[in-house]
């Protein structure tokens, strides 16, 4: 099991930019790929950004594809999530996931219009 802890969420006006961070302990050693999600208020979640172990492999969501960077730093175990140009459309909880289907407890973005 993967223990992810999220950070970096916050109140953004609409244009700024964010930096979320997951950090991973436990048996981290089959957690990738890794993925973010997010779950806007009333909705489903939905996913936004995946990366491999390597890093060499991302994919991204269509509504999110040229705004958010994903990357990972796997000798500090840390996934990060840079989200640029942001809208209040991004407003959500934003999670980590493990590919062992471990979930960290979210972080909340809210980006005014």
């Amino acid at each position: 099991q993967v223990q992810l802890t999220e950070s970096g969420g916050g109140l953004v006006q609409a244009g700024g930019s964010l930096m979320l961070s997951c950090v991973a302990s436990g048996r981290t050693e089959n957690m990738f790929p890794m993925r973010w999600f997010r779950q806007a208020p009333g909705k489903n979640y939905e996913f936004v950004a995946a990366i491999s172990e390597s890093g060499d492999s991302t994919t991204y969501a269509v509504s999110v594809k040229g705004r958010f960077t994903i990357s990972r730093d796997r000798a500090k175990n840390t996934l990060t999530l840079q989200m640029n140009n942001l809208k209040p459309e991004d407003t959500a909880v934003y999670y980590c996931n493990s590919d062992q289907n471990d979930w960290g407890q979210g972080t909340q973005v809210t980006v005014s219009s």
